[in-house]
């Protein structure tokens, strides 16, 4: 087993940088030749915030990358803290891997490139924006944010301090999706002239009562900036059908279906200029996320794309056009007339960005400094159709939205509801 590098990847570059600031003549990074693959130029030093179920896939994604070193893990969660520190102990045969209650105690080692983020919606954007004022790179998992204020903040965050950014938003490193967009982007069906996205159905159901913490589970810092209530055995699944965390189905997946409906549509940093719609909200009980949901997005151009859960419209991205429609889903890519599909993109026309491996695309822009296949701004706007759908539900209202200025026109109450108010002592 190597042995992990006492000199790490950020402390290699400041002193190298430091070196060229002193010499003009040298160069301000060592070519990897110098040292071989295992030049800390070449190794991405990374932390993960969040390893419940989610968090520990996207950790184990990352260890198997030769050029990652996970020294760090942080969550909320006892036995998920040391869970994921046993794995990256045994990866790399020692017992190295530090844990953390505290995020921002993770983010200030000093010793980091990078850090993953897999926590509930509601905790997306303070350690994203920590993670940003740190210096660090970020992966961090859809919904981009719980509200479109946080995420125009994370925007902001990432671009003052020239982070590199990639949303969990894989299917973007799928084939069939960037295919399909593709063919839509080139005409392949002619002018797209409406949009479906089905998203899943449902929420949680059952009475949940309150009950003791369980060992290990810090309950108040799971809540972070939520408003305090007693645990009632949420905290690693069902927190999705409970608003004060998420959205349910629809913010669980506008980031997957969404995403790609905007891709196919160059829409990726735009959005609706109308939204209206209806849900179904639960009557009594805990969970209060809609269980069914349908509301219709309006462009500038005219077009419109419906979102609606799947036992409304079949799940994944449909465009419709004037020569016939493409859907695709996790499920496949199909097509009418079905011919489309042996259409071949040629040299002259539109190539989207192309990622095979959506991990590995945030680590090879962490070393070129590029653009993910997800960033900041794509993950932003995917979610926010989401958000503007909920808004629109919630208040029985046509939304009006300037997708430049990111303002809700002439309705105070429904922009009330782009933010959401944080419990002491956490601020935005």
């Amino acid at each position: 087993m190597k042995q992990q590098h006492s000199i790490t990847r950020r402390s290699f570059l400041r002193k190298t940088a430091a070196i060229a600031g002193s010499a003009a003549a040298l160069p301000a990074i060592v070519p990897a030749s110098v040292f071989g693959a295992d030049a800390p130029s070449n190794n991405i030093v990374m932390g993960a915030v969040g390893v419940g179920s989610q968090g520990t896939g996207d950790m184990q994604g990352f260890l198997s990358k030769s050029e990652v070193r996970m020294l760090a893990v942080c969550d909320v969660d006892r036995n998920h803290r040391d869970r994921a520190k046993g794995l990256c102990d045994r990866k790399y045969g020692n017992k190295d891997c530090k844990t953390y209650l505290d995020f921002r105690e993770l983010i200030a080692r000093g010793d980091l490139d990078a850090v993953m983020i897999a926590v509930p919606d509601h905790w997306h954007a303070l350690p994203a924006i920590a993670a940003a004022n740190a210096g660090l790179d970020i992966h961090a998992q859809k919904p981009f944010a719980r509200s479109i204020r946080e995420g125009r903040a994370i925007c902001d965050a990432v671009a003052r301090y020239g982070r590199v950014w990639q949303t969990g938003s894989q299917q973007r490193s799928d084939y069939n999706f960037r295919r399909a967009c593709e063919l839509v982007i080139n005409g392949r069906i002619g002018k797209v002239l409406e949009i479906e996205v089905g998203l899943p159905t449902g929420g949680g159901t059952g009475v949940k009562q309150t009950a003791p913490v369980p060992e290990g589970l810090d309950w108040n810092w799971w809540l972070g900036p939520a408003p305090w209530v007693p645990y009632r055995g949420v905290c690693h699944w069902d927190w999705r059908w409970i608003m004060d965390y998420s959205g349910g189905q629809l913010t669980d997946w506008a980031g997957h279906h969404i995403d790609i409906a905007h891709w196919g549509m160059g829409w990726d940093r735009t959005g609706p200029v109308e939204v209206h719609g209806k849900g179904t909200y639960p009557t009594e009980g805990l969970y209060n996320v809609p269980t069914h949901y349908r509301f219709e997005c309006k462009y500038a151009d005219g077009r419109v794309m419906t979102v609606a859960n799947n036992q409304q419209l079949k799940q994944g991205a449909k465009w419709i056009g004037e020569k016939g429609w493409i859907h695709v889903s996790r499920g496949g890519l199909t097509a009418e007339p079905a011919s489309v599909l042996k259409e071949v993109i040629g040299p002259g026309e539109t190539k989207l960005y192309e990622s095979r491996d959506h991990k590995q695309n945030f680590l090879d822009c962490v070393k070129t400094r590029k653009l993910t296949i997800c960033p900041t701004e794509v993950g932003h706007r995917s979610i926010s159709v989401g958000l503007l759908g909920e808004i629109a539900m919630l208040t029985g209202r046509k939304i009006k939205w300037n997708p430049d200025t990111e303002q809700i026109i002439d309705d105070p109450q429904a922009s009330a509801l782009l933010g959401r108010s944080y419990r002491e002592p956490w601020v935005l």
